[in-house]
């Protein structure tokens, strides 16, 4: 019987648009700016520091590391000091009112009710916990952070890295097969199951594959299978 689920974000129960056209853009925008402002900032500058030992660049040169944090927005790197500097700028634009997070009014129902029903509910996404209590915190659909249990970022592994998920369930102290995982990247998948979770496919919007795996376009179609189970 499953007991917990475990969910990305983007693109399962946010919008891959938002992220892409209104959270990078804003970040690019403001970064500049922030790390001038912040970075004698305890919390800014631990991550300043990691910034420079990752990508080689001088530390004491603040505009070199504005500048590869500019380029790895750009990529979309998934590393854990533009991950965590990202989301203290988001935190101000959510703060402001600039920025209200996007989440599928199927995510917020269901989520709800699977907590309302007695189920744990987890967080894994490669944005840092900060941006996923923000995107949550201060969502389309109000505060959605009582729903869940915990959260997890790279910080507990690759997002495509079977240990990552073995990590997860060590930390949770459950059976991998109490535990659906939702994504909408196939290999993210495959790296849950490899740790012996279950897990269902989201496909809002593009063509469904052929695929012997569990496919949903929504979390009402998930939620169709844990009733299941």
């Amino acid at each position: 019987m499953i007991r917990v689920i475990l969910t990305d974000i983007e693109g399962t129960t946010s919008s891959i648009s938002f992220v892409h056209d209104v959270l990078f853009p804003y970040a690019t925008e403001h970064m500049p700016g922030f790390i001038r402002d912040q970075q004698d900032d305890p919390e800014v500058s631990e991550q300043l520091d990691l910034l420079a030992e990752q990508s080689g660049t001088d530390r004491g040169d603040v505009e070199a590391l504005i500048e590869t944090l500019q380029s790895w927005i750009r990529e979309d790197r998934k590393a854990t000091p533009l991950k965590t500097l990202q989301g203290l700028v988001w935190e101000q634009g959510y703060q402001h009112g600039e920025l209200k997070g996007h989440i599928y009014e199927d995510a917020a129902k269901y989520l709800q009710q699977w907590h309302d029903r007695g189920l744990r509910l987890y967080v894994y996404s490669s944005g840092s916990v900060k941006a996923q209590k923000l995107i949550f915190g201060f969502s389309s659909a109000g505060d959605c952070t009582p729903f869940f249990s915990g959260y997890f970022d790279t910080r507990i592994g690759g997002k495509k890295e079977p240990d990552a998920y073995r990590n997860i369930l060590s930390e949770l102290g459950v059976e991998a097969g109490t535990v659906m995982f939702l994504s909408d990247v196939e290999a993210e998948l495959e790296a849950a199951e490899a740790a012996g979770m279950k897990t269902a496919w989201l496909i809002r919007d593009s063509e469904v594959p052929e695929t012997e795996r569990f496919v949903a376009r929504n979390f009402a179609e998930v939620d169709a299978l844990l009733q299941k189970r």
